[in-house]
């Protein structure tokens, strides 16, 4: 009877010390959502500083995270063109996206424009230049034997922005012999950045992101064709991820990112 009675005695302390050690043991991490997963998406280079905030704010809320390539538009284009892995494109003009529309690589019915930005001239931070009327005598004094770098108008929406905007003032002619044309904004930006070019002429968004450069001229909209950022999914994405993106996108959270970042809020 005794020996009953101590193994359950025994039984029952087990039990209460199993309880005590469960109850403050960590607690296992939660589990991601349902139906989270990879998100591919290709977007213009301008892009960069406020879609990875954009990035991060969509990971906190849905789970889903984004792997993001950035470069010019129509190189973009042409990679999906060719079979790369992208389930969104965000291009910095319409004609890239058009390009994957004529194809029938892009679904149609997701395609809106999203934001909207500024074309400006920026000189380095160290630059003695304070503000550049458009005029060929100002131009011509500013670049002086230096360079003045953009994207290149046959592929970079920003370069093509630029080249219409320079014919519209009658400068083009004047600058080019000068140029140093990149492949995506921010390769111009940094030629500002690090003092290779007297000029460079980018978006907003770009010279705010950049502390060694300063704006000196800033083009009116009414100079070159409208700087559209339209979205779409790709012809070949698939699942919920980058239907959720799109709505992000447009979402409050996202517009207050994208408007701190300088970019006009279209849609």
């Amino acid at each position: 009877m005794k020996l009953s009675c101590i193994a359950l005695a025994l039984t029952l302390a087990l039990g209460t010390l199993q309880a005590q050690a469960e109850s403050t043991a960590p607690s296992a991490p939660p589990s991601a959502p349902a139906g989270a997963s990879t998100v591919t998406v290709f977007a213009a280079a301008s892009l960069k500083n406020a879609l990875d905030a954009v990035s991060s704010a969509f990971k906190a809320k849905s789970g889903v995270e984004l792997k993001v390539s950035y470069a010019g538009s129509m190189t973009l284009a042409r990679q999906i063109e060719s079979g790369a892995p992208a389930d969104v494109f965000i291009s910095a003009d319409e004609a890239s996206m058009d390009y994957l529309s004529g194809k029938s690589l892009i679904q149609a019915g997701t395609r809106t424009n999203l934001l909207g930005n500024v074309l400006v001239v920026v000189a380095p931070k160290t630059s003695k230049l304070e503000k550049l009327p458009f005029t060929k005598e100002a131009f011509s004094a500013a670049i002086g034997s230096g360079k003045i770098a953009t994207g290149d108008p046959a592929s970079v929406p920003v370069g093509k922005y630029a080249k219409a905007a320079l014919e519209k003032y009658g400068l083009w002619s004047l600058a080019e012999p000068n140029f140093a044309f990149t492949d995506n904004v921010r390769a111009a930006l940094m030629f500002v950045a690090r003092e290779e070019a007297a000029l460079g002429i980018v978006y907003v968004t770009d010279a705010k992101s950049e502390p060694k450069v300063k704006i000196v001229a800033t083009f009116p909209a009414e100079s070159h064709p409208p700087i559209a950022y339209p979205v779409a999914l790709t012809s070949s994405a698939q699942g919920e991820g980058p239907k959720k993106l799109l709505s992000f996108l447009k979402s409050k959270a996202a517009k207050e990112i994208f408007a701190e970042q300088g970019f006009s809020v279209v849609h």
